[in-house]
């Protein structure tokens, strides 16, 4: 799928150097970039939350790891 988006010419300008280092077009670039960014941001929905079940004091757990080491 085709889209169109703004990117500030400082960025274009970024991308081009980028692109031309890499040897890869700025497109596989973008779609990296944008692959990358979703996986990040599915993991960290999936890891929040992740103690809420946990009847456990954030701050006293805490106290208790640093006591081990």
């Amino acid at each position: 799928m085709q889209t169109v988006i703004d990117i500030p010419e400082q960025e274009i300008s970024l991308l081009e150097k980028l692109s031309a280092e890499r040897k890869v077009p700025r497109d596989e670039i973008v779609r990296s970039a944008i692959s990358n960014y979703l996986r990040a941001e599915t993991a960290r929905d999936a890891a929040f939350g992740l103690w809420a079940d946990k009847n456990i004091d954030g701050l006293e757990y805490q106290l208790r790891m640093r006591d081990e080491w």
